[in-house]
């Protein structure tokens, strides 16, 4: 068996499966940020030992929340939980595993589970975007994770919207988006969508499905201006990469085919004629399993 997991700021996953990225068995568990990265490679342990009752792990695959040297499989650094600095997490949980273990960025990873099992499948090259509590990326390579020089990865996030330090994370993120929809409450106090929200404090965005099913304008400006910022900052990638598929995941690809449609919209006004009508644009078939598949692939996609 293949061990996987997927180590986020607020998600832990463990999971059994196969090769060919088929999860068998699984432990989902919520991290307590306050116990640290200690408290967190404690519920990797116990559920490795759950697991792996009466049988051999062959090898192991991670996908962690933050940089990582994955060559070496230390972590660099965690923005959501201290304590994971400079830690050799893949020297550890192969003593935990028993078996060789593989280390990378968790939107890597996730653009590996993607393009391989998930909406990526027949097309190369695959770019993937996540939308959560941050933005992260992934490019997908003849089926390999594409690695810059050291420590470069595809951090879309960071891709920069004007000279003024604006980056796509800033405006496309969940907890970007969550401002915006504090700000529209403020400057359209009157409007569905901020109705919605109330006096909600945190998680604004989770109003906006609601909002735009039941054809809120201001929910629709909003989402017009999100697909518009991200589309911009995308058009850099297919200028750059060319892929054949954008996919998009995370939490915000909730909002599904509005956003979808958007953002391919929003590319074809951004890219050169020459590349016209650009990449397909997909959600993420695999939802919160892309992160799992992706790292039980991950030992055998060839990546070291």
């Amino acid at each position: 068996m293949i061990l996987g997991v997927e180590i986020g700021g607020t998600k832990l996953q463990v999971v059994l499966g196969d090769e060919a990225g088929k999860i068998g068995e699984r432990r989902k568990l919520h991290v307590d940020p306050p116990k640290g990265a200690a408290g967190i490679r404690q519920q990797i342990e116990q559920a490795v030992s759950e697991l792996t009752r009466g049988c051999q792990i062959l090898r192991a695959g991670v996908g962690f929340g933050g940089p990582v040297d994955w060559k070496t499989g230390r972590i660099c650094v965690s923005h959501h939980v201290e304590g994971w600095s400079e830690f050799d997490m893949g020297g550890w949980l192969s003593q935990v595993a028993g078996a060789p273990v593989v280390v990378e960025n968790d939107g890597n990873v996730a653009a590996l589970g993607e393009a391989l099992c998930g909406a990526g499948v027949g097309y190369n090259p695959v770019f993937y975007v996540t939308l959560g509590s941050g933005v992260g990326g992934g490019l997908v390579v003849d089926g390999r994770v594409y690695h810059g020089a050291k420590p470069g990865e595809a951090e879309m996030g960071h891709v920069r919207l004007d000279r003024k330090g604006t980056i796509v994370e800033g405006r496309c993120s969940g907890w970007a988006v969550d401002r915006r929809i504090r700000e529209l409450k403020v400057k359209e106090p009157e409007s569905l969508l901020a109705r919605l929200v109330g006096q909600t404090v945190g998680g604004e965005a989770r109003h906006l499905v609601p909002a735009l099913q039941q054809g809120d304008p201001a929910a629709k400006r909003l989402l017009q201006e999100i697909t518009e910022d991200l589309a911009f900052g995308l058009s850099h990638a297919v200028h750059l990469f060319h892929p054949e598929i954008i996919i998009l995941g995370g939490g915000l690809s909730h909002v599904g085919e509005p956003l979808r449609a958007g953002v391919e919209s929003g590319l074809r006004q951004f890219i050169m004629e020459a590349f016209a009508p650009g990449p397909r644009v997909a959600l993420a078939a695999l939802g919160e399993d892309a992160v799992p598949v992706g790292a039980l692939l991950l030992p055998n996609a060839g990546l070291r």
